[in-house]
């Protein structure tokens, strides 16, 4: 049976990524601090635990893997990246796992190995028309993102490239342009622009105000998480190394992309610009390299993608107005021992309860991590199975 390994499998990408290589016929493992926040892992194992530690990284690489896909990273939208406040963090804590995965790559039996790189490192020149920003993959040097964390994928597409020549390791880059779609991080900070525009707008009456940061001139193009996992495969099967962009080339205004949700929506808001991090003035995805290495390219318009994004963000809106106010009218009922209403929306970014193997798979992380378990949601009283 062929074997994969996806490193952030907890996350938005990854979960995804699982899920397609099951339906491929793959034995998949997952790995991360967390699950999957909005569904179940189809993997068939979920290792919970840091792969900042090299002795948790070598206990996942203890078996031979065809296809080893590393999506995980310290990241996040503009209110994450581009603040300043945790550009620390971004490098020390995603440098470290790159480092880790590629000597545990060299060391184990891994066939080929994808690394997730994004259009953060190309130089902040090239980007500061909106109408024409150069994203062409043999423009990536002189060297100058406009954050920490382009900073920190250009370190790491070096350090595979290196890996590749010094140690025949088999690598596959790709740079990834703002990927967006269900079940992805919605609010909390992390989100990205279609999920924060789309919880905006589902959460404003007919009539009202949404708050756009910058000018809302800035560009940017998105790309639907199902074209994001074919590109990712097709690159790692074939025999280009990369790195190659995996991105839309259809680009749009921050404000034209607001306006297409309200459509979407059939709200008619208004647009008030603000002061906040909005990065480059421009960024949109080059596609002529990906159309002549892989004869293939992103397809999917940008608005399909949005119909799908805004109904599931509006149905969790829904849900947790729903079950936020369950909780203000039942609040005085609930004891300390009696938390059944659901997980906090703070913890999961849902409200929806876990399901029984969800439950489930928390229990094992109490009794094999027991340290861990102040960490966990305190709504649920776990025991330990007869």
């Amino acid at each position: 049976m062929r074997t994969a390994l996806v490193c952030g499998a907890g996350g938005f990408i990854g979960s995804h990524l699982v899920k397609r290589l099951k339906s491929e016929g793959f034995w998949v493992r997952g790995v991360d601090l967390k699950f999957p926040e909005y569904s179940d892992s189809l993997a068939d194992n979920f290792f919970i635990g840091d792969l900042r530690d090299m002795g948790f990284c070598r206990t996942v690489f203890d078996c031979h893997f065809e296809e080893v896909y590393q999506l995980a990273a310290d990241m996040g939208g503009a209110g994450y990246i581009f603040t300043g406040e945790n550009d620390a963090n971004v490098m020390h804590n995603s440098a470290i796992i790159n480092l880790n995965i590629a000597e545990v790559c060299r060391l184990g039996e891994v066939e080929r190995v994808f690394y997730s790189s994004s259009a953060c490192m190309y130089p902040a020149y090239n980007q500061d028309n909106p109408d024409d920003p150069n994203c062409r993959e043999e423009s990536a040097y002189p060297a100058a993102p406009d954050s920490e964390y382009g900073w920190e994928k250009l370190f790491s597409e070096r350090l595979y490239l290196a890996y590749s020549r010094n140690h025949a390791l088999k690598v596959r880059i790709g740079r990834y342009h703002n990927i967006f779609g269900v079940e992805g991080t919605w609010r909390g900070g992390r989100e990205k622009a279609p999920a924060a525009i789309c919880r905006k707008i589902a959460m404003e009456p007919e009539g009202g105000t949404i708050d756009i940061w910058g000018p809302g001139t800035q560009t940017r193009s998105f790309l639907y998480i199902d074209e994001c996992v074919e590109g990712t495969l097709r690159l790692m099967r074939s025999d280009f190394t990369g790195p190659v962009n995996i991105g839309s080339d259809e680009k749009i205004s921050i404000n034209d992309l607001a306006q297409l949700v309200m459509k979407v929506s059939g709200k008619t808001l208004t647009i008030k610009n603000i002061d906040g991090p909005i990065g480059v003035n421009g960024r949109n995805s080059d596609n002529t390299l990906i159309k002549s290495k892989l004869a293939w390219a992103p397809s999917q318009p940008l608005e399909a993608g949005i119909r799908e994004t805004y109904r599931w963000i509006s149905d969790q809106v829904r849900l947790n107005s729903v079950v936020g106010a369950s909780r203000v009218l039942r609040g005085s009922e609930i004891s300390s021992s009696d938390k059944s209403i659901g997980p906090s929306p703070d913890i999961f970014g849902s409200t929806v309860a876990p399901s029984a193997s969800f439950l489930d798979k928390q229990e094992e992380l109490i009794l094999t991590l027991p340290e861990k378990v102040e960490k966990l949601p305190k709504y649920y009283k776990f025991e330990k199975k007869k």
